[in-house]
């Protein structure tokens, strides 16, 4: 008789192999790995020949990177989707993508259950979960950092586990970044990054650029243009998101910019410090906010500033496949018919510094705008306005001015 099959999300890492054996062992499954490229690069070479060699049967190895480009990326920068006004979302926005990547593996292979390796403290840990509970509410989900079976609390421990079961890798009991990567970004956690009290080695620390300091002396100027809310080409040339976003890390990480240093709160009620490398994001969504500046009216953008800021929590507590994700983000669709135009900026030493937004939807007028009287406003209107638009603030200044008369009597 077959075994039970469980789909084990593998990142090759010493945590993800160590639970290859375990999960063999423990619950006698079939284990098949899958990992999911979201854009993480030579973090993926030599993953089948590990996997194999560490006891799974098979490797699935998904590329999703246009997918998450395109469909969980794109939906946050339209929304300008940020967590306390720092965090781009970098490892929430992929987890959705890869849940549902896990699921589709699972379904394939019959399997009866699905095992990530986050930890019990982090985020992850709900966002995985959550996005397999919505796609998949049958399936079973293993977390061994929770399971009172898993005995092992450190990397000594896991190697030595893996010893034990004749899996011998290169894995040492290093003095490392915690990192988690993706096309979109790179974080680090650990090390002196556990004290805020510390300044991070950003020489020891950084992998997608430098610091600002280390940055050219002379700027760069760069011009962007989209339709419809959608990043179409760099400096004239036509790329997909996936390729605009590559190009913009390589000029961003050039010239330092997209730097991020946070103590954040955690879903789970901690507080956790870490920095964010995200150049080209940085760049793509300050681009985006120059280009809505000039095309949508006050209201929409005021609304759309407080959906955007209810999505950011949405995608970072995991809640991708909900109606409410859904709704927000038909309503940030409808506000991007007209974002259409071009954006020029010059990017130096950590900074975007703006150098010129044009749009055929543009809602400024110059006439308007500027300090000359023209026929389509007239100075002496203000006047009506300021009195309509005060009448509350005055009426209830004579309200307070007159209590206080009658009190002093």
């Amino acid at each position: 008789m077959s075994k039970e099959k469980v789909v084990l999300a593998y990142s090759g890492g010493l945590d993800t192999t160590a639970i290859i054996p375990w999960l063999k062992e423990t619950y006698d499954f079939d284990v098949v790995c899958c990992c999911v490229d979201c854009g993480q690069g030579e973090e993926l070479d030599g993953l089948e020949e590990r996997a194999l060699y560490s006891g799974a049967s098979k490797l699935y190895i998904e590329d999703i990177t246009d997918d998450f480009c395109e469909n969980y990326i794109m939906p946050c920068v339209q929304a300008d989707a940020v967590y306390e006004n720092k965090y781009l979302l970098g490892t929430s926005m992929a987890r959705p993508g890869i849940a549902a990547k896990l699921v589709e593996v699972a379904r394939k292979e019959n399997a009866v259950a699905i095992c990530h390796g986050a930890t019990g403290k982090g985020n992850d840990q709900i966002r995985f979960e959550l996005g397999i509970k919505a796609l998949a509410p049958d399936l079973k989900i293993i977390a061994p950092w929770r399971d009172d079976k898993w005995q092992m609390d450190s990397r000594e421990a896991e190697i030595e586990y893996c010893k034990a079961h004749d899996i011998h890798l290169p894995f040492s009991v290093d003095n490392s970044y915690s990192r988690d990567r993706n096309l979109w970004h790179i974080s680090h956690e650990g090390l002196e990054l556990e004290d805020p009290a510390c300044e991070p080695n950003y020489d020891h620390l950084l992998v997608l650029g430098v610091s600002p300091e280390k940055a050219p002396d002379e700027p760069e100027y760069l011009t962007m243009t989209f339709e419809a809310g959608v990043p179409k080409t760099i400096n004239g040339e036509e790329m997909k998101v996936a390729d605009i976003i590559r190009k913009l890390n390589e000029l961003g990480g050039k010239h330092g910019i997209g730097i991020v240093d946070i103590v954040e709160n955690r879903v789970v009620g901690m507080k956790s410090r870490g920095v964010y490398e995200t150049p080209g994001g940085t760049i793509l969504m300050e681009a985006h906010r120059q280009l809505e500046e000039l095309v949508l009216d006050r209201d929409t953008m005021a609304v759309k500033k407080d959906m955007g800021n209810k999505l950011a929590q949405v995608v970072y507590e995991g809640k991708w496949f909900t109606p409410l994700r859904e709704a927000i983000q038909a309503f940030v669709e409808s506000t991007q018919k007209y974002v259409t135009g071009e954006v020029k900026f010059k990017l130096y030493k950590g900074n975007i510094i703006k150098a010129g937004t044009t749009s055929p939807y543009s809602l400024y007028s110059e006439t308007l705008a500027s300090f000359t009287t023209g026929d389509q406003y007239d100075h002496h209107d203000a006047e009506g306005f300021i009195t309509l638009f005060g009448l509350p603030l005055k009426v209830r200044a004579m309200r307070m001015q007159e209590l206080e008369k009658n009190h002093s009597k």
